[in-house]
C-alpha cells in the first residue's frame, strides 16, 4: 500500500540493516479503530494520520481490512501492519485446538510423553458439527458433567451457552428455539463443545479469568514479548453450577458483565494483574505462585510454537495477542482462547491508562523511528520472553543453565516501572531533546 522507498543499506539477505540514527522522523499511519489506539497514535511525536487511499507506513487495521486487502498490497521494506496474514490459526477457537493437538502429538512422538504433557493446558474440545460423533462418545463417558458451546469465530461472549444433557443441544438445533438471524448463521457457523472447568478458583465466591498481552514480532525465528500488566475479569454473580443458564455467573467478558443489572461502571469488574498476584502470593506463598506463573509462561510459548510452522511469517507483520487464562482450584492454569483483536476500549480510567501504556510500548518495540538496537531484553512494560529460544534474566549465572536454577525473563504481575526504564533505554524522538 505504501509506495515510497526506504533509504538505507539492505543486508546480504535482503533485510533492512539499521544504522545509527536510521529511522523515520515522520511516520504516516492508518488506523481502522476509534478507541484507545487512535488516541495513542495521534499523540505520538512525528506521526501523521492519513485517510482513505493515502500512502501509509504503519497500519493498525481490523482483521476484516486485512482479509480484503493484504493479498493485494505491495509493501515497502519499512512498512508495518498489526496482523499476520493467517493469524486465525491461533485465534479461531477450533483451529487453536487443532494446532495444539497436532503439536502435542508431535512432541509425544519426538520427545516422549513427559514433554507432551506440558501441552495439557486446554480443556477437552470438539468441533461441531464435524466431530459430533466423537463428542457424543466422550460426553457419555462422563455423564452429568458440564460442557460449554462456543461459536468458533465470535467474541465478547456472543453465542455461548452451557449444557449438561445432549437434549440441550438438540433443543438448540431446533429452528423454533432460535431467531431467524440465528437460523441463517448456524447454517455455516461452526461451534466448539468444550469441557467446562467446573472447579474454577474463586475470589469472594466469584469466577474470574486473566487477560494477558503477548506481542509477537516474528514467527521465524519466533520472537515474543510478554507485558507485565494485564487484569483479572470477574463475574458479577457468585459462582454456582445450579444456574448454568445465568451468563453473569459463568462468562467473565466485560461486554457481558456490563449489562448486569448491578454493574457499577465506576467500580467495574477488574483487578489489575499486580493486585491479583499480591493476593495469590499472600494466600499461597511466593514459591507456589512463582510456579503458577511459570506454568502460565509455558502456555504462551507452547501455543505460539504450535502454530509457528503454519503462520505465514512476514517481516512487515506483528501481532498483539490477548490471552484468556482461567485458574482452577488447584492453581492449574487453562488456556481458554487467544484473541487477535483484544478489546482496546477502556472500561475505566485505570483501564484506559493501562491500555495506553501497553500500546505506547507496542509502538516502541515495532520501532518505526529506529531508536532501538535490536538487542533489548526489556522495552517499557514488555519483557522479551522468547528469542529463537528462552530468554533469561540479566542476573542469571550462565554456569547454572545446565541445571534447573535459571530464571525466565518474564515478570507478569510484577512492578512495571516503565517510565524510568524507557528514559534510560530510548534515544529521544527525532527532533526532541532527552528529558
Amino acid at each position: 500500500m505504501s509506495k515510497n522507498k526506504t533509504a538505507g543499506y539492505k543486508g546480504p539477505h535482503g533485510y533492512q540493516k539499521r544504522k545509527e540514527g536510521d529511522g523515520r522522523s515522520c511516520v504516516r499511519y492508518k488506523c481502522g479503530l476509534t478507541n484507545t489506539i487512535q488516541d495513542v497514535l495521534r499523540q505520538r511525536p512525528g506521526w501523521m494520520e492519513v485517510k482513505d487511499d493515502g500512502e501509509w507506513d504503519f497500519n493498525w487495521c481490523d482483521v476484516g481490512w486485512l482479509r480484503e486487502n493484504f493479498d493485494h498490497s505491495y509493501m515497502e521494506e519499512h512498512v508495518r501492519i498489526c496482523h499476520f496474514r493467517n493469524h486465525y490459526e491461533l485465534t479461531r477457537k477450533n483451529l487453536m485446538v487443532k494446532n495444539l493437538k497436532r503439536y502435542r502429538k508431535t512432541l509425544e512422538r519426538e520427545a516422549g510423553r513427559i514433554e507432551a504433557a506440558k501441552c495439557d493446558f486446554f480443556p477437552r474440545t470438539f468441533e461441531l458439527p464435524s466431530e459430533y460423533h466423537l463428542f457424543v462418545e466422550e460426553f457419555k463417558r462422563s455423564p452429568g458433567s458440564t460442557w460449554i458451546m462456543k461459536p468458533v469465530a465470535r467474541s465478547q461472549g456472543k453465542g455461548i451457552f452451557l449444557f449438561q444433557k445432549l437434549k440441550d443441544i438438540m433443543d438448540w438445533k431446533k429452528d423454533g428455539s432460535r431467531s431467524e438471524e440465528q437460523r441463517d448463521e448456524t447454517q455455516v457457523e461452526s461451534y466448539v463443545a468444550q469441557r467446562y472447568i467446573e472447579n474454577p478458583y474463586l475470589i469472594s465466591g466469584r469466577k474470574f479469568d486473566l487477560r494477558v498481552y503477548v506481542l509477537v514480532t516474528s514467527y521465524i525465528p519466533l520472537k515474543a514479548w510478554l507485558y507485565r500488566d494485564g487484569f483479572a475479569r470477574f463475574s458479577s454473580t457468585r459462582f454456582s453450577l445450579t444456574s448454568i443458564d445465568d451468563q453473569y455467573v459463568h462468562l467473565t467478558n466485560v461486554a457481558v458483565q456490563k449489562t448486569a443489572p448491578d454493574y457499577d461502571p465506576e467500580k467495574g469488574c477488574k483487578w489489575q494483574m499486580q493486585q491479583l498476584r499480591r493476593y495469590l502470593t499472600a494466600r499461597h506463598g511466593t514459591e507456589t505462585i512463582e510456579a503458577l506463573f511459570k506454568d502460565v509462561d509455558n502456555i504462551f510459548v507452547r501455543s505460539l510454537q504450535s502454530v509457528q510452522k503454519v503462520i505465514i511469517n512476514d517481516k512487515h507483520c506483528f501481532e498483539l495477542y490477548g490471552y484468556d487464562i482461567l485458574l482452577d482450584q488447584d492453581l492449574k492454569p487453562w488456556l481458554i482462547e487467544v484473541n487477535a483483536s483484544p478489546s482496546l476500549t477502556a472500561s475505566s480510567q485505570e483501564d484506559y491508562e493501562m491500555k495506553c501504556c501497553l500500546l505506547e510500548d507496542t509502538l516502541h518495540i515495532v520501532d518505526m523511528e529506529g531508536r532501538l538496537t535490536g538487542r533489548e531484553k526489556r522495552v517499557g512494560g514488555y519483557d522479551l520472553m522468547w528469542n529463537d529460544g528462552p530468554v533469561y534474566r540479566e542476573d542469571v549465572n550462565l554456569e547454572t543453565l545446565g541445571s534447573a536454577c535459571f530464571t525466565a525473563n518474564t515478570h507478569l504481575g510484577c512492578v512495571n516501572d516503565r517510565k524510568k526504564q524507557l528514559r534510560q533505554l530510548l534515544k529521544p524522538f527525532p527532533g526532541k531533546k532527552r528529558i
